[in-house]
């Protein structure tokens, strides 16, 4: 026995309680989180629960685990902590983590978790203050990785805007054409971009932009393949991207990770992720409905090595068209709406590879191309950097967090880990 350390029952220790009824015409407009068995699920104008509080999926997702430091509504397919008893919060929401709640499944068609049994689950916990101390190790860890995630939508929402500006709304043209000062664009760049606009099939659009098909800029165009029966039964090799993935730059739930054998990935002849790559959401939605999703992903981030399944499609454009230009092209608004087009009104709901390289794409000319690749450049690099780090950290918490709970690691050794991975 661990010195200081009691072993118990989960019950012991707190009491859990399900969550409460908020049908949707009953929730009022406001600042309270409303708590489901997948996270925060909408917001509410009272709160049913103080913080700091603790959540659990009941029905539904069930062993994620949520902490709130705000007065909050869990709904009925949730857990909630009703009594710490003397506990600290922060730590119970780190044991939860390492319950395996799939040993208290009611084995019902819908997963749940029964709450007796958890209660049931033996556990050890250590005094309060090596409770605190381990959360705060844990906590340091999980702060970073909020901050990098903080500066990434803050760094993508400057480059989308960016983007915006100056293909999509054309300020820097519309303010010369007005006789206008640019604003916040130093007079090299203004002196890039015309004054004037002409007639195209998207509409009016700056002077020498040049409106084609996407297949005409296009170096690469393909989708991946999976082995014969699929890659359940693999729990190694070569990390797999399937259309679940497809969800934004630099974002990634390790936890979807499938794989290809090795071998198999040395026999690929299309289907490769390279850096930077561009993909490409292609099918399997809902019948009659179409929602493209894009990524980007590179610099080691999500992997240094990885393929895409039959689902996904791998662009590259041609130079001086760049990744980043290409990536948020397909995510503006014009882009999507035009892919959900073309992608809804067929039999299975997606885009085959004419229909893609058919995709309207604005040219901007070169000298424009490569001014925005240099000004995006650094925020790109940036955001995966983070990405990169966030990975690893979250790689080390994920391994400290069951061996503090457990006590086969002590504090002061984490610290010195987590202090060595900085």
């Amino acid at each position: 026995m661990l010195r200081n350390w009691s072993r118990c029952m989960l019950g012991d220790a707190i009491v859990l309680q399900r969550g409460f009824d908020l049908p949707i015409q009953d929730r009022e407009p406001g600042g309270v989180p409303i708590v489901s068995s997948s996270g925060i699920s909408g917001a509410h104008s009272k709160a049913k629960v103080a913080a700091p509080g603790v959540v659990t999926g009941r029905y539904g997702t069930t062993g994620q685990v949520f902490y709130l430091e705000q007065d909050f509504w869990p709904l009925n397919t949730t857990l909630y902590v009703k009594d710490f008893k003397g506990n600290d919060p922060r730590f119970v929401s780190y044991l939860l983590q390492t319950i395996d709640f799939q040993s208290c499944s009611d084995k019902s068609s819908v997963p749940g978790v029964n709450r007796n049994d958890l209660h049931r689950i033996p556990i050890a916990i250590p005094r309060i203050s090596e409770q605190r101390a381990i959360s705060k190790v844990l906590e340091a860890l999980d702060d970073k990785i909020e901050l990098n995630r903080r500066m990434n939508e803050t760094l993508e929402a400057m480059a989308r805007a960016i983007f915006k500006s100056w293909f999509v709304d054309f300020d820097p043209v519309r303010t010369k054409a007005e006789g206008r000062k640019t604003f916040g664009m130093d007079a090299a760049t203004a002196a890039l971009f015309p004054a004037s606009f002409e007639d195209s099939p998207l509409g009016k659009i700056p002077k020498g932009f040049q409106v084609g098909e996407l297949g005409s800029v296009l170096a690469e165009l393909e989708t991946g393949s999976r082995p014969k029966g699929g890659v359940g039964g693999y729990s190694e090799g070569v990390p797999s991207i399937g259309a679940e993935s497809i969800v934004g730059l630099a974002k990634f739930d390790f936890a979807k990770t499938k794989y290809v054998p090795h071998d198999y990935y040395s026999e690929m002849t299309k289907g490769k992720v390279k850096n930077r790559d561009v993909l490409l959401y292609k099918d399997g939605g809902r019948p009659g409905e179409y929602e493209p999703h894009v990524a980007m992903f590179g610099d080691g981030f999500p992997f240094d090595q990885a393929c895409i399944n039959e689902h996904v499609y791998r662009l590259r454009g041609r130079r001086p068209l760049s990744q980043a230009y290409l990536y948020y092209w397909l995510t503006s608004d014009f882009a999507t709406d035009e892919m959900r087009q073309k992608g809804t009104g067929v039999a299975i709901p997606g885009l085959n590879s004419t229909a893609v390289r058919s995709l309207a794409i604005l040219l901007p000319p070169e000298s424009i191309s490569r001014r925005y690749e240099e000004t995006c450049e650094p925020m790109i690099r940036s955001i995966l950097k983070n990405a990169n780090e966030s990975s690893t950290l979250a790689t080390i918490r994920d391994a400290l967090l069951p061996k503090l709970i457990s006590g086969e690691i002590r504090v002061w050794d984490a610290e010195k880990l987590t202090e060595a991975a900085r």
